[in-house]
């Protein structure tokens, strides 16, 4: 089915794009929630309005979420988490922790919903993304520590942790290169 987007949506298009989507997700979601109508004739005439329009809008709305957006550049969250000696946790941190955490520091309305991120399972820093708009999306650090450790220890384990995979994944690719050789000069040989 082909719909004629009337507002921005996410992962999907702009407004006045034409998509072409599952019957159900626009016969049960972007139709009903005004997102978008069907792509007839009468509406691709209004495209190029809606379009002008949406980027108007868009334009005041990036303007007015940037001074949001310098607030959240370069912040910093730091949870505690319970976690084992290899440095998962046991449970996770959440878009709505993270969410909770930046209105409750920065003084913002930040939905759950804005935050990109999978659910934070690994000690260390992690960079998230929140999206303020489609095109305004300012990234902040989440540090994930151990109860009863400092930031700067779990920073350490997970950079520790980080220089021993690498050194794994090198040896791996290196045992693997050499046994390549090996099966060369046999075969050579024969």
């Amino acid at each position: 089915m082909k719909v004629l987007l009337l507002q921005d949506v996410y992962k999907l298009g702009r407004a006045g794009d034409v998509k072409k989507v599952a019957s159900g997700y626009g016969r049960n979601y972007l139709i009903p929630q005004g997102f978008a109508v069907l792509a007839t004739p009468g509406a691709m005439a209004q495209a190029e309005r809606i379009r002008s329009t949406a980027n108007t809008q868009r334009a005041i709305l990036n303007q007015e979420m940037s001074g949001v957006a310098e607030q959240l550049k370069g912040l910093v969250l730091a949870f505690p988490a319970r976690a084992s000696e290899t440095g998962r946790l046991y449970g996770s941190i959440n878009t709505r922790m993270i969410s909770d955490a930046i209105n409750a520091k920065a003084g913002t309305e930040i939905n759950h919903h804005q935050i990109n991120s999978q659910p934070l399972r690994m000690i260390g820093e992690h960079v998230v993304g929140v999206r303020l708009t489609v095109d305004l999306i300012p990234e902040i650090s989440v540090i994930v520590h151990r109860e009863g450790e400092t930031v700067q220890q779990a920073l350490d384990e997970a950079a520790e942790r980080e220089q021993f995979e690498y050194e794994d994944e090198y040896e791996e690719e290196f045992d693997e290169a050499e046994g390549e050789e090996e099966t060369e000069d046999e075969t050579a040989a024969e």
